[in-house]
Protein backbone atom coordinates (compact mmCIF):
# COMPACT_ATOMS: atom_id res chain seq x y z
CA UNK A 1 0.00 0.00 0.00
CA UNK A 2 1.06 3.62 -0.43
CA UNK A 3 1.12 6.08 2.51
CA UNK A 4 -2.34 7.46 1.69
CA UNK A 5 -3.90 3.99 1.65
CA UNK A 6 -2.32 2.98 4.96
CA UNK A 7 -3.17 6.32 6.57
CA UNK A 8 -6.85 5.88 5.72
CA UNK A 9 -6.86 2.74 7.90
CA UNK A 10 -6.08 4.86 10.98
CA UNK A 11 -8.87 6.35 13.11
CA UNK A 12 -7.02 9.67 13.36
CA UNK A 13 -7.25 10.06 9.58
CA UNK A 14 -10.87 11.20 9.95
CA UNK A 15 -9.73 13.93 12.36
CA UNK A 16 -6.57 15.19 10.61
CA UNK A 17 -6.04 13.43 7.28
CA UNK A 18 -3.01 15.47 6.18
CA UNK A 19 -1.27 14.93 9.52
CA UNK A 20 -1.94 11.19 9.42
CA UNK A 21 -0.60 10.84 5.89
CA UNK A 22 2.58 12.71 6.89
CA UNK A 23 3.09 10.54 9.97
CA UNK A 24 2.43 7.35 7.99
CA UNK A 25 4.80 8.36 5.20
CA UNK A 26 7.56 8.92 7.76
CA UNK A 27 7.05 5.51 9.33
CA UNK A 28 7.05 3.87 5.95
CA UNK A 29 10.48 5.42 5.33
CA UNK A 30 11.67 4.09 8.69
CA UNK A 31 10.49 0.61 7.81
CA UNK A 32 12.23 0.78 4.45
CA UNK A 33 15.54 1.59 6.12
CA UNK A 34 15.02 -1.47 8.33
CA UNK A 35 14.23 -3.69 5.32
CA UNK A 36 11.24 -5.50 6.83
CA UNK A 37 10.99 -8.95 5.18
CA UNK A 38 7.81 -10.46 3.84
CA UNK A 39 6.34 -13.06 6.19
CA UNK A 40 8.19 -11.75 9.27
CA UNK A 41 6.89 -12.19 12.80
CA UNK A 42 7.28 -8.82 14.54
CA UNK A 43 7.00 -7.64 18.14
CA UNK A 44 6.47 -3.89 18.41
CA UNK A 45 7.15 -2.40 21.84
CA UNK A 46 5.45 0.95 22.45
CA UNK A 47 2.90 0.64 19.65
CA UNK A 48 0.76 3.59 20.80
CA UNK A 49 -2.07 4.27 18.36
CA UNK A 50 -0.61 1.91 15.79
CA UNK A 51 0.99 4.29 13.28
CA UNK A 52 4.04 2.04 12.98
CA UNK A 53 1.98 -1.11 13.49
CA UNK A 54 -0.07 -0.49 10.37
CA UNK A 55 3.02 0.05 8.23
CA UNK A 56 4.69 -3.08 9.59
CA UNK A 57 1.55 -5.14 9.00
CA UNK A 58 1.40 -4.02 5.39
CA UNK A 59 5.06 -4.87 4.79
CA UNK A 60 5.06 -8.33 6.40
CA UNK A 61 2.26 -9.39 4.08
CA UNK A 62 -0.58 -11.86 4.62
CA UNK A 63 1.76 -14.54 5.99
CA UNK A 64 3.38 -12.21 8.56
CA UNK A 65 2.27 -11.20 12.02
CA UNK A 66 2.67 -8.02 14.11
CA UNK A 67 2.11 -8.04 17.87
CA UNK A 68 1.97 -4.51 19.27
CA UNK A 69 2.38 -3.90 23.01
CA UNK A 70 2.08 -0.74 25.09
CA UNK A 71 1.93 -0.04 28.81
CA UNK A 72 -0.76 2.62 28.24
CA UNK A 73 -4.40 1.82 29.05
CA UNK A 74 -6.84 1.76 26.11
CA UNK A 75 -8.28 5.12 27.17
CA UNK A 76 -4.94 6.96 26.82
CA UNK A 77 -4.41 9.47 24.05
CA UNK A 78 -6.13 12.34 22.24
CA UNK A 79 -7.94 13.30 20.07
CA UNK A 80 -8.34 9.54 19.47
CA UNK A 81 -7.56 7.09 22.26
CA UNK A 82 -5.13 4.25 21.63
CA UNK A 83 -7.93 1.74 22.21
CA UNK A 84 -10.25 3.33 19.67
CA UNK A 85 -7.41 3.59 17.18
CA UNK A 86 -6.55 -0.09 17.66
CA UNK A 87 -10.14 -1.20 17.17
CA UNK A 88 -10.38 0.83 13.97
CA UNK A 89 -7.16 -0.65 12.62
CA UNK A 90 -8.12 -4.20 13.57
CA UNK A 91 -11.44 -3.83 11.75
CA UNK A 92 -9.61 -2.94 8.53
CA UNK A 93 -7.98 -5.12 5.86
CA UNK A 94 -4.74 -5.53 7.85
CA UNK A 95 -6.49 -6.56 11.05
CA UNK A 96 -6.02 -10.31 10.62
CA UNK A 97 -2.21 -9.86 10.79
CA UNK A 98 -2.23 -7.66 13.89
CA UNK A 99 -2.61 -8.17 17.63
CA UNK A 100 -2.47 -5.13 19.94
CA UNK A 101 -2.08 -5.53 23.70
CA UNK A 102 -2.43 -2.51 25.98
CA UNK A 103 -1.51 -2.34 29.68
CA UNK A 104 1.22 -4.79 28.68
CA UNK A 105 4.90 -4.48 29.58
CA UNK A 106 7.21 -6.54 27.39
CA UNK A 107 9.74 -6.57 30.23
CA UNK A 108 7.48 -8.33 32.72
CA UNK A 109 4.47 -9.74 30.82
CA UNK A 110 4.32 -12.76 28.55
CA UNK A 111 4.40 -11.41 24.98
CA UNK A 112 5.70 -14.55 23.30
CA UNK A 113 9.14 -15.35 21.90
CA UNK A 114 10.80 -16.33 18.65
CA UNK A 115 10.15 -13.08 16.82
CA UNK A 116 12.13 -12.26 13.70
CA UNK A 117 12.14 -8.57 14.61
CA UNK A 118 11.62 -6.43 17.69
CA UNK A 119 10.68 -2.83 16.87
CA UNK A 120 10.90 0.29 19.04
CA UNK A 121 9.92 3.35 16.99
CA UNK A 122 10.04 6.72 18.75
CA UNK A 123 8.98 5.25 22.07
CA UNK A 124 12.22 5.10 24.10
CA UNK A 125 11.72 8.57 25.61
CA UNK A 126 8.40 7.37 27.05
CA UNK A 127 10.20 4.99 29.41
CA UNK A 128 10.20 6.07 33.04
CA UNK A 129 13.99 5.81 33.29
CA UNK A 130 17.07 4.98 31.25
CA UNK A 131 17.59 1.89 33.41
CA UNK A 132 14.10 0.60 32.56
CA UNK A 133 14.79 1.10 28.86
CA UNK A 134 18.12 -0.74 29.07
CA UNK A 135 16.49 -3.68 30.86
CA UNK A 136 13.76 -3.77 28.20
CA UNK A 137 16.40 -3.77 25.45
CA UNK A 138 18.11 -6.69 27.18
CA UNK A 139 14.78 -8.52 27.40
CA UNK A 140 14.20 -7.86 23.70
CA UNK A 141 17.29 -9.95 22.92
CA UNK A 142 15.49 -12.93 24.42
CA UNK A 143 12.37 -12.23 22.37
CA UNK A 144 13.68 -11.62 18.87
CA UNK A 145 16.61 -12.09 16.52
CA UNK A 146 16.92 -8.53 15.22
CA UNK A 147 16.21 -5.06 16.62
CA UNK A 148 14.79 -2.16 14.60
CA UNK A 149 14.99 1.12 16.50
CA UNK A 150 14.32 4.81 15.79
CA UNK A 151 14.35 7.89 18.01
CA UNK A 152 14.82 11.64 18.07
CA UNK A 153 18.38 12.90 18.34
CA UNK A 154 18.48 15.72 20.92
CA UNK A 155 21.48 17.32 19.22
CA UNK A 156 20.12 19.91 16.76
CA UNK A 157 21.66 20.12 13.32
CA UNK A 158 20.09 23.53 12.64
CA UNK A 159 19.35 26.57 14.76
CA UNK A 160 15.60 26.39 14.04
CA UNK A 161 15.47 22.94 15.69
CA UNK A 162 16.44 24.43 19.07
CA UNK A 163 12.83 25.18 20.17
CA UNK A 164 12.00 21.48 19.88
CA UNK A 165 15.04 20.69 22.04
CA UNK A 166 13.97 23.30 24.61
CA UNK A 167 10.51 21.70 24.72
CA UNK A 168 12.14 18.34 25.42
CA UNK A 169 14.34 19.80 28.16
CA UNK A 170 11.38 21.59 29.73
CA UNK A 171 9.31 18.37 29.79
CA UNK A 172 12.28 16.48 31.21
CA UNK A 173 11.86 18.61 34.36
CA UNK A 174 8.23 17.55 34.87
CA UNK A 175 9.12 14.57 37.08
CA UNK A 176 6.65 11.68 37.14
CA UNK A 177 4.28 12.13 34.23
CA UNK A 178 2.44 10.16 31.57
CA UNK A 179 3.59 12.57 28.88
CA UNK A 180 5.66 12.03 25.75
CA UNK A 181 9.03 12.86 27.31
CA UNK A 182 10.10 11.09 30.49
CA UNK A 183 13.72 9.95 30.05
CA UNK A 184 15.22 11.43 26.87
CA UNK A 185 18.60 10.00 25.89
CA UNK A 186 21.33 11.18 23.57
CA UNK A 187 22.27 8.99 20.65
CA UNK A 188 25.59 8.11 22.32
CA UNK A 189 23.87 7.06 25.55
CA UNK A 190 21.40 4.91 23.64
CA UNK A 191 24.16 3.18 21.70
CA UNK A 192 25.97 2.45 24.96
CA UNK A 193 22.74 1.01 26.40
CA UNK A 194 22.37 -1.24 23.36
CA UNK A 195 25.90 -2.54 23.87
CA UNK A 196 25.26 -3.18 27.55
CA UNK A 197 22.08 -5.05 26.63
CA UNK A 198 24.02 -7.31 24.28
CA UNK A 199 23.02 -5.86 20.92
CA UNK A 200 25.53 -5.24 18.13
CA UNK A 201 24.54 -2.43 15.80
CA UNK A 202 24.54 -3.40 12.12
CA UNK A 203 23.73 -0.08 10.53
CA UNK A 204 22.65 3.39 11.66
CA UNK A 205 21.65 6.48 9.76
CA UNK A 206 19.76 9.77 9.91
CA UNK A 207 16.15 9.99 8.75
CA UNK A 208 14.37 13.06 7.41
CA UNK A 209 11.94 14.50 9.98
CA UNK A 210 11.38 17.90 8.35
CA UNK A 211 7.74 17.28 7.38
CA UNK A 212 6.63 16.08 10.83
CA UNK A 213 4.42 18.06 13.21
CA UNK A 214 5.95 16.72 16.43
CA UNK A 215 7.90 19.88 17.29
CA UNK A 216 4.69 21.91 17.43
CA UNK A 217 3.03 19.25 19.59
CA UNK A 218 5.91 19.03 22.07
CA UNK A 219 6.25 22.81 22.30
CA UNK A 220 2.54 23.15 23.05
CA UNK A 221 2.76 20.54 25.82
CA UNK A 222 5.86 22.14 27.34
CA UNK A 223 4.38 25.65 27.38
CA UNK A 224 1.18 24.40 29.04
CA UNK A 225 2.49 21.79 31.46
CA UNK A 226 6.22 22.09 32.13
CA UNK A 227 7.44 23.88 35.27
CA UNK A 228 8.90 27.35 34.89
CA UNK A 229 12.63 27.47 34.32
CA UNK A 230 15.27 28.53 31.84
CA UNK A 231 14.27 26.03 29.15
CA UNK A 232 10.64 27.13 29.24
CA UNK A 233 11.58 30.82 29.32
CA UNK A 234 13.81 30.43 26.27
CA UNK A 235 11.14 28.35 24.58
CA UNK A 236 8.63 31.19 24.95
CA UNK A 237 11.14 33.53 23.33
CA UNK A 238 12.15 31.32 20.40
CA UNK A 239 9.22 29.12 19.38
CA UNK A 240 6.95 30.00 16.49
CA UNK A 241 3.18 29.84 16.79
CA UNK A 242 3.32 26.90 14.35
CA UNK A 243 5.65 25.35 11.82
CA UNK A 244 8.50 24.67 14.24
CA UNK A 245 11.20 22.42 12.80
CA UNK A 246 11.56 18.99 14.45
CA UNK A 247 14.80 17.65 15.85
CA UNK A 248 16.73 15.18 13.72
CA UNK A 249 16.16 11.48 14.21
CA UNK A 250 18.12 8.31 13.60
CA UNK A 251 17.23 4.72 12.77
CA UNK A 252 19.26 1.57 13.30
CA UNK A 253 19.22 -2.17 13.16
CA UNK A 254 21.07 -4.49 15.54
CA UNK A 255 21.55 -8.20 16.22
Amino acid sequence: MNPQEIARLMAAHSVSPDVQVTQTRYRLELARTWQIPDGARVLEIGCGQGDMTAVLADLVGPHGRVVGTDIAPPGYGAPVTVGDSARHLLDGPLGDRIEMRYETDALTDDVGTGYDLVVLAHCSWYFASADLLERTLAKARELGARLCFAEWDPQPQRADQVPHLLAVLAQDRMGETDGNVRAPLTRATLLAALGSAGWQVERIGDVDTSALQDADWEISIALKEAPDGLAKELLRQTARASGNVPLPAYALTAR
